[in-house]
């Protein structure tokens, strides 16, 4: 009655997926990592606020 639902695994989707369910496992901190959260961890959100705040004050 409900056959006919095979499907076919795509090997770079499992591979993607496998390689996200263990990232905290294989995660190393490098310069890169580094700059990528000081970017945005924390220099975005600080212009973002000043931005914000810079412009309350003008009105």
């Amino acid at each position: 009655m409900g056959g006919g639902m095979e499907y076919n695994k795509n090997k770079w989707i499992e591979e993607w997926g496998a390689a996200r369910e263990n990232l905290e496992h294989n995660f190393r901190w490098s310069r890169r990592n580094l700059a990528i959260v000081g970017i945005f961890g924390i220099a975005v959100p600080v212009l973002i606020y000043k931005g914000i705040v810079k412009e309350f004050h003008l009105h």
